[in-house]
């Protein structure tokens, strides 16, 4: 079984403020995509739920990838608690807190945990530490941090 690893990172230059994503697809050392976005004023936690809904976009269109698992790593406490623990007490509770208050960036959270059920190969996700030294996830903060500090777009 091949295994794909995804280093995700989101940014914002200010918060709110522009910000960007990146992405970085990998097989062993070798670089397969690199996919990066921006959006004109948003926040950190919006770009790193913006960067694996792009990752699992991307997945999701890979017909001849039948026989791989994908590991999805990310340094967002935010997107891993809510993927690990968090959407399905939202869910039962009507997309409210544990506070009662309506969950932040709803919309983006419903998209990421349908992409996730529906994802044609196994997934796991990982922790990363940012900013520390490691190759793929710095990349991926490079794409990020340049797709908002010049609105382009990597595909």
């Amino acid at each position: 079984m091949q295994i794909i690893e995804i280093y995700t990172d989101g940014s914002s230059l200010g918060n709110p403020g522009k910000g960007g994503y990146g992405v970085v697809l990998t097989v062993g050392e070798k670089t397969l995509h690199e996919i990066g976005g921006y959006d004109a004023n948003t926040t950190n936690n919006r770009m790193e739920l913006k960067a694996v809904i792009e990752a699992l976009k991307y997945i999701s269109n890979q017909s001849d990838w039948i026989e791989t698992e994908v590991i999805i790593h990310a340094d967002s406490s935010y997107v891993l608690g809510g993927i690990e623990s968090w959407v399905a007490n939202w869910e039962k509770n009507g997309w409210k807190t544990a506070n009662k208050k309506p969950v932040l960036n709803k919309e983006l959270w419903q998209e990421l945990i349908a992409l996730v059920r529906t994802c044609p190969v196994p997934l796991t996700f990982k922790k990363v530490k940012g900013h520390a030294g490691v190759v793929h996830n710095e990349r991926a903060d490079v794409i990020a941090t340049t797709c908002a500090s010049n609105q382009e777009k990597l595909q």
